[in-house]
């Protein structure tokens, strides 16, 4: 599949689906590994395949202020454009894993037969790598009654973005940290990550957004302050999810966040915030 928001100068494609702009020669794959530069086209080779499907809790997403109590069909491919050491998920974020095949419109006929089902929610791995198979998705949606769940990194360019919110109608983004070094660490840009959540909140889109709490990386009082401090400068209404972390890729020698730490915060964040709620704990 042709991949959308790309350019070619110098006989080279450069991506413009995410900050990272990555530049390709022929047959060369972009950082995410999802994208490739095929004789100066731009193919999405992860259109379509699909890693992991599953009929999720809507609090699974996590989402506790969206159809609560409610389920959704999700699922997700593989890749990822941020490169966290901690990744939850990265047997099929961080590689190539085993997939199938699904068109988008095998996809929305599942979930349309499932039973006590809302609709469809693009998570596990990245999903706005498979954009061009989410925006087939969401137009077959149109005027169903299914609803369209993001559950992302925020790392993706405005125009893109733009062109696809007004499909969705809930997200929860990622806010990793809240210093320009823990996410130029991990491959990310905060500065992004910040501009595509207050975009989400003032085109009236259902958000919340998740943090995970990992010991001696971003799980100081100030640093949590100042995150909450900023979500409230955007609406103190947004609900924050503040999970634990536990030993994973190539954290495994960090130990799970201590239960302490997450109820200290916790108290921080309410002082910012009307809901906060914890996760994995």
């Amino acid at each position: 599949m042709k991949a959308l928001f790309y350019r070619v100068e110098d006989d080279k494609v450069i991506c413009d689906l995410c900050p990272h702009h990555c530049v390709m020669k022929n047959n060369m794959y972009g950082l995410c590994h999802t994208r490739q530069n095929i004789n100066n086209e731009l193919i999405a080779n992860s259109y379509g395949k699909i890693s992991s499907m599953a009929l999720d809790p809507i609090e699974k997403k996590p989402l506790y202020h969206f159809f609560p109590g409610s389920y959704i069909l999700s699922v997700g491919s593989y890749g990822c454009n941020m490169k966290c050491q901690f990744c939850q998920n990265y047997t099929i974020s961080q590689q190539i894993c085993p997939t199938i095949n699904v068109s988008a419109q095998e996809l929305v006929n599942r979930a349309l037969a499932e039973k006590n089902n809302i609709g469809i929610a693009f998570t596990y791995n990245e999903p706005t790598l498979s954009y061009e198979y989410m925006l087939d998705v969401c137009a077959l949606t149109k005027g169903s009654k299914l609803k369209i769940v993001i559950v992302s990194n925020g790392m993706i360019e405005h125009e893109p973005l733009k062109k696809l919110i007004s499909y969705v109608d809930a997200f929860n983004i990622d806010l990793k940290a809240f210093t320009e070094h823990f996410y130029m660490k991990n491959g990310g840009n905060i500065q992004q990550v910040k501009e595509n959540i207050a975009y989400i909140f003032k085109a009236g889109k259902h958000l919340e957004i998740t943090t995970l709490i990992i010991p001696n990386e971003n799980d100081s009082d100030e640093e949590i302050e100042k995150l909450c401090q900023w979500i409230a400068q955007i609406s103190p209404n947004i609900p924050l999810h503040l999970s634990r972390f536990f030993p994973r890729y190539k954290m495994l020698n960090t130990p799970p966040t201590p239960e302490k730490t997450l109820f200290r915060l916790y108290e921080i964040a309410k002082k910012f915030l009307k809901y906060v709620h914890l996760g994995n704990i």
